[in-house]
């Protein structure tokens, strides 16, 4: 997804014990015709683990005939991942990867030294309304690979291991949560979980990580006595035992990894530890440097 920078609200949510460092309120915007809420970065906290970006993409009702359609655009320094709860989005990228991404499956595109991107909605869905929904999040890669070799990694919904206990029904995207792991190669230490919640159902938050999150995407969740609705971005200290229970029917989404060494720039879609990289980036895209995309005739030009 392509990406422009925006103003971050107050939050006036209080913190619901000590564990808890920072209460995220998204922040809405427009992207292609339906709307996002941003959690992160955020001006008091640009990652959690690696993730530096977490978009929350609907629910979005389109009509017959129109759909989403954010076309090419570039990225480096990064991997995204694209996560449905509802729809579809077809993904075509520069190293000729062409799939129709569909609920539950995870899909990580890996940008390393450099990768292009669409992301439409599927022609046989535009003949007729449907919805779309779910999260897209970027995930900053180490120092020493973030020029690695651009790829994509795909796995089937059905092939992503499930946690299921009184209530609750896990899915693990990445990394090791509730003592199943996924199948999921990545560059660093993080992990990624979605976690539906019936009410009145708890779920624990894993101590093995360093830096940890849960995002509220749907529902209402009791912590240490204090309530949030969705949409939240809760941020937690390492070490502490958190048990969430849902208040209402819930959709939560865990994650978070070791802490990243130092801090990442962001410009557009461009994530680096170097300045110099970016500019460079910016000069490879505008002078058309960077790989076509496949059965693609349009582009995001450079923002002036």
């Amino acid at each position: 997804m392509s990406w422009h920078a925006g103003n971050d609200p107050v939050a006036g949510d209080p913190q619901s014990c000590d564990a808890l460092e920072l209460v995220i309120v998204p922040r809405a915007r427009d992207i292609g015709g339906f709307e996002v809420h941003r959690a992160l970065p955020h001006g008091k906290r640009q990652m959690v683990g690696p993730f530096i970006f977490f978009d929350q993409m609907g629910p979005a009702q389109f009509l017959a005939g129109h759909g989403m359609d954010v076309r090419p655009h570039p990225h480096i320094g990064l991997a995204t991942v694209t996560y449905l709860f509802d729809g579809a989005v077809m993904h075509r990228d520069s190293e000729g990867n062409q799939l129709e991404i569909t609920p539950g499956a995870m899909n990580l595109m890996t940008a390393g030294r450099g990768i292009a991107h669409s992301e439409r909605t599927p022609d046989h869905l535009r003949a007729h309304t449907h919805s779309m929904s779910g999260i897209q999040s970027w995930i900053a890669l180490p120092e020493g690979r973030e020029e690695i070799a651009p790829s994509f990694q795909h796995f089937a919904a059905d092939i992503l291991p499930t946690v299921s206990d009184r209530g609750v029904e896990a899915k693990i995207i990445a990394g090791k949560v509730y003592g199943k792991a996924s199948p999921v190669e990545t560059s660093s230490e993080w992990f990624y979980a979605e976690v539906v919640l019936a009410e009145g159902a708890t779920a624990p938050l894993d101590t093995d990580y360093e830096e940890r999150a849960v995002y509220i995407a749907i529902g209402e969740v009791e912590i240490a006595g204090e309530r949030f609705e969705a949409p939240r971005l809760l941020v937690f200290r390492p070490g502490d035992r958190i048990t969430v229970k849902a208040t209402k029917p819930s959709r939560i989404m865990l994650l978070g990894g070791a802490a990243m060494k130092g801090p990442r720039y962001i410009w557009w879609n461009f994530v680096s530890s170097s300045k110099e990289r970016i500019e460079q980036a910016k000069a490879d895209w505008k002078s058309g440097r960077f790989d076509p995309v496949p059965d693609e005739t349009e582009f995001i030009p450079l923002p002036e």
